[in-house]
């Protein structure tokens, strides 16, 4: 899929007051801020234009954009955070997504993090986890057979989202943790599996045919060399701080 635009948000000096599970320590704001503008002029050296939303008092996750929406091609799904603390992020996205698709909501009792889906070609998977249920899941999945596309949910037993450990880097590989790597639902595809030591490296990002990973997995950086792809690193360790990172930060259309 080729995209054209970005979304994304820039982080509030109340980033460290965010949901984590993280044992790193707090974020540093200023270098956050540094990564970020990195991220951003990465993606338009990618071929994206990118719009930066101001950030959302009050919110302290809400830079990471991809959990508040799904967006295809043909219609922008809204999502419905399973963190009760998130919620509140999700208007305004809708807000700057409705100048580019059709928007669906979906609704209570169903909940859904962007950062828990995958779309692969018109195939969607969505990972079950502690933010995502089988009625969010449900929901998505309706919303968009209409236009075409095919979905499977799988269950996450580790990491926040599906995305924290499977990604596509390719229009048929996908990079993946240990965990995922004989899954059933992924069988189809040719995979490349990191080492547990480098298990963060999994949430790596394909845009417009360039691959995005997090900088210091130097065996993920060389397995991914292979693909023949440009290859670009970028710190982000004040992301991964809050249990985020390279996807969490942009929705791409």
């Amino acid at each position: 899929m080729t995209f054209t635009h970005a979304i994304t948000r820039r982080p509030g000096k109340d980033m460290a007051a965010g949901i984590t599970t993280s044992t790193l320590g707090p974020p540093d704001y200023n270098q956050a801020m540094k990564q970020f503008d990195a991220y951003i002029e990465t993606l338009n050296h990618c071929g994206l234009s990118v719009t930066v939303l101001d950030p959302l008092d009050g919110y302290p996750d809400a830079h990471f954009v991809e959990d508040a929406a799904v967006v295809t091609p043909d219609v922008a799904v809204i999502t419905n955070p399973g963190a009760v603390s998130r919620k509140g992020e999700v208007p305004s996205i809708a807000a700057a997504l409705q100048h580019f698709r059709k928007t669906v909501w979906v609704q209570p009792p169903g909940t859904i993090d962007g950062g828990d889906v995958l779309m692969v070609g018109r195939h969607i998977f969505i990972g079950l986890s502690e933010r995502t249920n089988q009625n969010g899941a449900r929901q998505l999945g309706e919303a968009v057979t209409g236009f075409g596309y095919t979905w499977t949910p799988v269950p996450v037993a580790a990491g926040l989202h599906f995305k924290s450990s499977v990604n596509a880097v390719g229009d048929d590989t996908l990079l993946l943790t240990r965990s995922f790597a004989d899954h059933p639902a992924l069988a189809g595809f040719h995979r490349i599996v990191i080492s547990p030591q480098e298990a963060y490296a999994g949430n790596t990002l394909l845009v417009n045919d360039h691959l995005i990973m997090p900088a210091g997995f130097p065996d993920t950086r060389q397995k991914l060399k292979s693909l023949g792809k440009p290859l670009i690193e970028l710190d982000v360790s004040e992301f991964r701080k809050m249990d985020g990172g390279l996807t969490c930060l942009s929705l791409r259309f």
